[in-house]
Protein backbone atom coordinates (compact mmCIF):
# COMPACT_ATOMS: atom_id res chain seq x y z
CA UNK A 1 0.00 0.00 0.00
CA UNK A 2 2.83 2.40 0.88
CA UNK A 3 4.44 1.63 -2.46
CA UNK A 4 1.23 2.53 -4.35
CA UNK A 5 0.91 5.84 -2.45
CA UNK A 6 4.58 6.59 -3.19
CA UNK A 7 4.08 5.88 -6.92
CA UNK A 8 0.91 8.03 -7.04
CA UNK A 9 2.71 10.87 -5.24
CA UNK A 10 5.61 10.70 -7.69
CA UNK A 11 3.25 10.74 -10.67
CA UNK A 12 1.31 13.68 -9.23
CA UNK A 13 4.56 15.60 -8.73
CA UNK A 14 5.61 14.93 -12.32
CA UNK A 15 2.21 16.09 -13.59
CA UNK A 16 2.44 19.26 -11.50
CA UNK A 17 5.91 20.08 -12.84
CA UNK A 18 4.84 19.35 -16.41
CA UNK A 19 1.74 21.54 -16.10
CA UNK A 20 3.77 24.38 -14.61
CA UNK A 21 6.23 24.23 -17.51
CA UNK A 22 3.34 24.21 -19.97
CA UNK A 23 1.89 27.37 -18.41
CA UNK A 24 5.23 29.12 -18.71
CA UNK A 25 5.38 28.37 -22.42
CA UNK A 26 1.97 29.93 -23.06
CA UNK A 27 3.48 33.34 -22.32
CA UNK A 28 6.86 32.84 -24.02
CA UNK A 29 6.32 35.84 -26.33
CA UNK A 30 6.26 38.25 -23.42
CA UNK A 31 8.75 36.31 -21.27
CA UNK A 32 11.34 36.19 -24.06
CA UNK A 33 11.03 39.78 -25.17
CA UNK A 34 9.46 41.65 -22.26
CA UNK A 35 7.10 43.81 -24.31
CA UNK A 36 5.82 47.24 -23.29
CA UNK A 37 3.17 49.14 -25.23
CA UNK A 38 3.62 52.83 -24.36
CA UNK A 39 1.28 55.32 -25.95
CA UNK A 40 0.03 58.90 -25.91
CA UNK A 41 -3.54 59.44 -27.01
CA UNK A 42 -5.22 62.85 -27.01
CA UNK A 43 -8.66 61.65 -28.16
CA UNK A 44 -8.69 57.90 -27.46
CA UNK A 45 -7.95 56.73 -31.00
CA UNK A 46 -4.32 55.75 -30.39
CA UNK A 47 -5.31 54.24 -27.03
CA UNK A 48 -7.66 51.80 -28.79
CA UNK A 49 -4.84 50.61 -31.05
CA UNK A 50 -2.43 50.33 -28.10
CA UNK A 51 -4.86 48.03 -26.29
CA UNK A 52 -5.09 45.82 -29.38
CA UNK A 53 -1.28 45.58 -29.58
CA UNK A 54 -1.05 44.73 -25.86
CA UNK A 55 -3.68 42.02 -26.32
CA UNK A 56 -1.91 40.60 -29.39
CA UNK A 57 1.55 40.53 -27.77
CA UNK A 58 0.72 39.87 -24.13
CA UNK A 59 2.69 43.04 -23.39
CA UNK A 60 2.26 45.46 -20.56
CA UNK A 61 0.60 48.78 -21.33
CA UNK A 62 1.67 52.26 -20.21
CA UNK A 63 -0.21 55.44 -21.01
CA UNK A 64 2.01 58.48 -21.55
CA UNK A 65 -0.01 61.08 -19.67
CA UNK A 66 0.79 64.78 -20.01
CA UNK A 67 0.80 66.70 -16.72
CA UNK A 68 -1.80 68.99 -18.27
CA UNK A 69 -4.35 67.23 -20.48
CA UNK A 70 -5.28 68.57 -23.90
CA UNK A 71 -8.66 70.26 -24.35
CA UNK A 72 -10.40 70.46 -27.72
CA UNK A 73 -9.16 74.07 -27.99
CA UNK A 74 -5.60 72.85 -27.32
CA UNK A 75 -5.94 70.37 -30.18
CA UNK A 76 -7.35 72.84 -32.75
CA UNK A 77 -4.84 72.41 -35.56
CA UNK A 78 -6.44 75.26 -37.53
CA UNK A 79 -5.47 77.73 -34.78
CA UNK A 80 -1.77 78.62 -34.85
CA UNK A 81 -1.99 79.78 -31.24
CA UNK A 82 -3.46 76.50 -29.93
CA UNK A 83 -1.30 74.59 -27.49
CA UNK A 84 -0.65 71.68 -29.87
CA UNK A 85 0.29 74.11 -32.67
CA UNK A 86 2.73 76.00 -30.44
CA UNK A 87 4.32 72.80 -29.10
CA UNK A 88 4.71 71.34 -32.58
CA UNK A 89 6.30 74.54 -33.87
CA UNK A 90 8.84 74.57 -31.01
CA UNK A 91 11.28 71.65 -31.39
CA UNK A 92 12.55 72.30 -27.84
CA UNK A 93 9.10 71.95 -26.26
CA UNK A 94 8.92 69.10 -23.73
CA UNK A 95 5.51 68.92 -22.07
CA UNK A 96 5.70 67.39 -18.60
CA UNK A 97 4.40 63.85 -18.11
CA UNK A 98 2.87 62.02 -15.17
CA UNK A 99 5.09 59.05 -14.29
CA UNK A 100 3.30 55.84 -13.38
CA UNK A 101 6.63 54.03 -13.38
CA UNK A 102 10.22 55.13 -12.98
CA UNK A 103 11.77 52.26 -14.89
CA UNK A 104 11.29 50.58 -18.26
CA UNK A 105 14.72 48.93 -18.27
CA UNK A 106 13.33 45.38 -18.00
CA UNK A 107 11.57 45.69 -21.37
CA UNK A 108 13.42 44.57 -24.47
CA UNK A 109 10.75 45.68 -26.96
CA UNK A 110 8.74 48.88 -26.71
CA UNK A 111 5.85 49.65 -29.01
CA UNK A 112 5.58 53.45 -28.99
CA UNK A 113 2.27 54.93 -30.10
CA UNK A 114 1.12 58.45 -30.84
CA UNK A 115 -1.15 60.52 -33.07
CA UNK A 116 0.71 62.25 -35.90
CA UNK A 117 0.67 66.03 -35.48
CA UNK A 118 2.03 68.23 -38.25
CA UNK A 119 3.71 65.17 -39.79
CA UNK A 120 5.64 64.43 -36.56
CA UNK A 121 5.19 62.79 -33.17
CA UNK A 122 3.79 65.13 -30.50
CA UNK A 123 6.51 66.64 -28.29
CA UNK A 124 5.25 64.65 -25.31
CA UNK A 125 6.81 61.62 -27.05
CA UNK A 126 10.20 63.36 -26.86
CA UNK A 127 9.61 63.87 -23.15
CA UNK A 128 8.93 60.14 -22.73
CA UNK A 129 12.02 59.08 -24.69
CA UNK A 130 14.28 61.49 -22.83
CA UNK A 131 12.82 60.58 -19.44
CA UNK A 132 13.36 56.85 -19.86
CA UNK A 133 16.52 56.76 -21.97
CA UNK A 134 15.59 54.09 -24.49
CA UNK A 135 19.15 53.64 -25.78
CA UNK A 136 19.60 50.18 -27.25
CA UNK A 137 15.94 49.26 -26.83
CA UNK A 138 14.06 47.85 -29.80
CA UNK A 139 11.37 50.51 -30.35
CA UNK A 140 8.52 49.89 -32.77
CA UNK A 141 6.55 53.07 -33.51
CA UNK A 142 2.87 52.99 -34.36
CA UNK A 143 0.58 55.90 -35.04
CA UNK A 144 -2.86 57.10 -35.94
CA UNK A 145 -3.54 60.13 -38.11
CA UNK A 146 -6.30 62.06 -39.75
CA UNK A 147 -4.25 62.72 -42.87
CA UNK A 148 -0.50 62.22 -42.46
CA UNK A 149 1.56 59.08 -42.80
CA UNK A 150 4.00 57.79 -40.19
CA UNK A 151 7.24 57.87 -42.24
CA UNK A 152 8.36 61.43 -41.52
CA UNK A 153 7.58 61.18 -37.80
CA UNK A 154 9.73 58.04 -37.55
CA UNK A 155 12.56 59.67 -39.56
CA UNK A 156 12.56 62.68 -37.22
CA UNK A 157 12.65 60.41 -34.15
CA UNK A 158 15.51 58.35 -35.65
CA UNK A 159 17.56 61.49 -36.27
CA UNK A 160 16.80 62.89 -32.82
CA UNK A 161 17.57 59.65 -30.95
CA UNK A 162 20.11 57.64 -32.97
CA UNK A 163 21.05 55.36 -30.05
CA UNK A 164 17.54 53.86 -30.01
CA UNK A 165 17.13 50.68 -32.06
CA UNK A 166 14.25 52.00 -34.19
CA UNK A 167 12.21 49.47 -36.13
CA UNK A 168 9.86 50.15 -39.03
CA UNK A 169 6.78 52.04 -37.96
CA UNK A 170 3.21 51.39 -38.95
CA UNK A 171 0.19 53.65 -39.33
CA UNK A 172 -2.76 51.81 -37.80
CA UNK A 173 -5.84 53.87 -38.61
CA UNK A 174 -9.03 51.89 -38.03
CA UNK A 175 -6.97 48.71 -37.51
CA UNK A 176 -8.90 45.63 -36.51
CA UNK A 177 -7.71 43.29 -33.76
CA UNK A 178 -7.02 40.66 -36.43
CA UNK A 179 -4.86 42.99 -38.54
CA UNK A 180 -2.94 44.15 -35.45
CA UNK A 181 -2.32 40.55 -34.44
CA UNK A 182 -1.14 39.70 -37.97
CA UNK A 183 1.23 42.70 -37.94
CA UNK A 184 2.73 41.94 -34.53
CA UNK A 185 3.23 38.29 -35.49
CA UNK A 186 4.99 39.37 -38.69
CA UNK A 187 7.58 41.21 -36.61
CA UNK A 188 8.98 37.87 -35.43
CA UNK A 189 9.64 38.97 -31.90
Amino acid sequence: MKRIILVISALASLCFISCAQGKKNENDYNNKNMVLVAYFSATGTTEGVAKKIAAATGGDILEIKPEVGYSSDDLDWTDNSSRSSRESANRQSRPGIVLETNDVSSYEVIFLGYPVWWDEAPRVINTFIETFGLEGKKVIPFATSGGSGIANSVNVLRKSYPSVNWQSGKLLNRASSASVKEWTESLGL
